[in-house]
């Protein structure tokens, strides 16, 4: 194997599970580079005072301190299989965390450790590319959601005049028909801004 073939790797590997020094520059390079889809997936969500988020792949912590912030929701959960990041998420929300508004987990999507009917709004942004198992992680989304809870999928599946149809082909494909079969209603596909050129879309459902 090349060198420069193991280095793609190591950094492919990275935007997976952040991990040391390098993990934790690469968590807040993608602060940086996800800002235009955060906040337009924050606007999707319409949040309500009292309410209950999970963001599933939180990151280094930017969305969950843009909802504290806004000072509606009574509890944010952040769960991200890296203990680097969250780490970072850690340092980013301390003041939610210490007024117990914020709680982050490090666990695996296809396990939620949440007790059922949980959540009003379970959310993800730029993260399912790297879901092991979307049936499985979308049938755990629905259980922890409260009735009409609503889920948001933030991702992208272009850039400039280009549609990946492999990404398109996971959407039509997987995606929105496991989560009508978990018996998610209302399901639409949404287009939103394009950030740095990629196109950002998301998928939205809502717990029957």
């Amino acid at each position: 194997m090349g060198f420069f073939k193991i280095i793609r790797e190591f950094i492919d590997s990275q935007y997976k599970t952040p991990r040391g020094i390098i993990g934790a520059y690469i968590g807040e390079k993608m602060v940086r580079q996800h800002k235009t889809e955060t906040n337009w997936s924050l606007e999707l969500m319409n949040i309500q005072k009292g309410d209950r988020l999970l963001e599933l792949g939180c990151g280094a912590g930017y969305a969950i301190k843009l909802i504290f912030e806004r000072n509606l929701a009574e509890e944010i959960v952040g769960l991200d299989i890296s203990p680097t990041i969250i780490r970072s998420a850690r340092i980013r929300n301390k003041k939610a965390i210490n007024e117990k508004r914020v709680k982050l987990v490090e666990a695996n999507f296809n396990k939620l450790p949440f007790h059922n009917e949980n959540f009003n709004t379970v959310f993800s942004i730029q993260t399912i590319y790297f879901w092991t198992d979307i049936a499985t992680t979308l049938s755990e989304i629905f259980r922890v959601l409260k009735p009409k809870g609503i889920v948001i999928l933030t991702f992208s599946d272009g850039k400039e005049d280009k549609t990946w149809e492999g990404m398109r082909g996971i959407t039509e494909n997987q995606v929105i028909p496991y989560m009508e079969k978990a018996g998610f209603r209302d399901i639409s596909f949404v287009r939103g801004p394009d950030s740095r050129g990629y196109h950002t879309v998301a998928v939205k459902g809502i717990k029957n």
